[in-house]
C-alpha cells in the first residue's frame, strides 16, 4: 500500500495551491516493482485530495502530463499481485518540464544524467529562440 509521509504530503499540498504556474521539482515516484510503470508526481490538488498531478508512464512508450487518482494508484496490483511503491531513495534533480521532455525523447520516464541534461539543454534552446515579450510591452492592435 502507498504511504505518503507528512511531510511530502504537505509539499505536495503547497505545489497544487501555488497559483504562479510553477515548474516544481516531482516530490515522490512511484513505480511497479516488476513492471515498467512509474509516476513522478507533483502536486495534489488542493480541493480534491485524490488528484495527484505529474508524469505517467504506463511503460508502453507514451508517457504524458496529467492527472491520476491516488485511490487507484493504490489499488493497483501488478502480474505478480504485488502493489506500487515509493521510492524511498528518489530525489529530483530538475523540474518536471525536465522530466517529459526527456521522457517524450526516450519514450520513457528516465533518471539518467545525460538524458536528462540534454533535455534541460533543449527546454532552454527553445526558449530563448521564442522569448515572450514583458507583460507591460506594448502590443500591436
Amino acid at each position: 500500500m502507498i504511504v505518503i509521509p507528512q511531510h511530502l504530503w504537505e509539499q505536495l499540498l503547497a505545489n497544487g495551491q501555488a497559483q504562479d504556474g510553477t515548474d516544481h521539482l516531482p516530490v515522490i515516484k512511484f513505480f511497479d516493482p516488476a513492471g515498467a510503470a512509474t509516476w513522478l508526481i507533483t502536486e495534489v490538488r488542493p480541493d480534491d485530495h485524490d488528484s495527484l498531478f505529474g508524469l505517467c508512464d504506463l511503460g508502453m512508450g507514451f508517457p504524458e502530463l496529467g492527472y491520476v487518482s491516488l485511490a487507484e494508484l493504490r489499488s493497483v496490483t501488478n502480474r505478480l499481485g504485488i502493489p506500487l511503491e515509493r521510492d524511498l531513495f528518489f530525489a529530483a534533480r530538475f523540474p518536471l518540464s525536465v522530466y517529459a521532455a526527456a521522457a517524450r525523447l526516450v519514450e520513457r520516464i528516465t533518471e539518467n544524467e545525460s538524458e536528462l541534461e540534454e533535455a534541460a539543454r533543449r527546454l532552454a534552446a527553445e526558449k530563448e529562440a521564442s522569448p515572450t515579450p514583458p507583460a507591460d510591452s506594448p502590443t500591436d492592435g
